[in-house]
């Protein structure tokens, strides 16, 4: 484990439950995080994460999104298998690179979009017309967790994920605007999506929002899908069969489907290609938003931050 925070710890216990997985080590520079890994999860602890090259079969990186590429890329080329929590880099040069060199190298990489396990298994991947329209809500209150990324590659990136899944082709046409709080970075964004195929996607994230929110709205020509992702319920009007989103384990599904993917030497449900995908949109979105604040001129950019 690279990455001894919250998503670390939840990553560690997910392995410790699978047979033939040995929980080696843990890396962070948090002399807090490394005791309490110490005492709770019984691994050895590094403060540097260089440490652990060469030492490792699979390595699950769980650490602040601005330094994924310099991490993964070091795994990588130290003969190590990859689960990197989103987004894949925050660069798409970066995620280039990183497509390229575990091709070259023929070791797993595979990304932490875990919702696409949910949708996989409620069938909604299975249909082979696309939604007319797709609305995207994710929000939560601010925690300070991803802030070193704004809230589109923190929090928006998981929808664009599964919209590359649910709608083909390119994107022709991309509206946005954002509002800051905290610092610098966006922290709340709407976005419009065109696609080369007419369909239209809106999306909105907020890491400063009151409350939670999960939820997507598909629109085809025979009706309406609307999946809440906290409640896990589905309301569908269309004639698809849609199976229920059962209430088990995301995270979970994806470490064992990695562990797999390295032991039968496959391939992982989120392909690297298709992580850097969502990312390339992401930066689009962050581009489009940023022009908007542009114009808008520092007097209502003022108002807003």
């Amino acid at each position: 484990m690279v990455g001894g925070g919250v998503f670390g710890r939840h990553h560690a216990a997910k392995y410790m439950r699978l047979p033939g997985v040995t929980l080696s080590a843990i890396a962070d520079p948090s002399h807090e995080a490394r005791r309490q890994n110490a005492m709770t999860l019984r691994a050895p602890v590094f403060a540097d994460w260089h440490d652990l090259l060469g030492q490792v079969d699979i390595v699950s990186v769980c650490t602040p999104a601005s330094t994924h590429a310099e991490i993964v890329r070091a795994f990588l080329s130290a003969g190590t298998h990859v689960l990197v929590e989103k987004p894949i880099a925050t660069e798409l040069d970066e995620a280039d690179e990183l497509v390229r060199l575990a091709a070259e190298v023929g070791l797993v990489l595979t990304v932490g979009h875990q919702e696409r396990y949910v949708f996989a298994q409620s069938g909604l991947f299975d249909h082979d017309d696309a939604p007319e329209l797709v609305e995207c809500v994710r929000a939560g209150p601010w925690t300070g967790r991803g802030a070193d990324v704004g809230v589109v590659l923190d929090l928006m990136i998981h929808d664009l994920d599964l919209v590359h899944r649910l709608v083909p082709g390119a994107v022709t046409d991309v509206n946005a605007n954002s509002r800051s709080v905290h610092g610098r970075l966006p922290d709340e964004v709407s976005a419009q999506l065109t696609f080369e195929g007419g369909q239209c996607v809106e999306l909105f994230a907020s890491r400063v929002a009151d409350a939670r929110k999960r939820s997507m709205r598909l629109v085809y020509s025979d009706g309406t899908i609307e999946v809440d992702f906290l409640t896990r319920t589905v309301r569908n009007s269309t004639s698809r069969v849609i199976r229920p989103l059962a209430l088990h384990d995301p995270l979970g599904e994806s470490v064992a489907a990695f562990v797999t993917a390295v032991q039968a030497g496959g391939t992982a449900l989120v392909r690297p290609e298709e992580a850097r995908h969502a990312l390339e949109t992401a930066l689009m979105i962050e581009d489009a938003a940023l022009l908007e604040r542009a114009i808008a001129g520092p007097e209502e950019v003022a108002l807003v931050a």
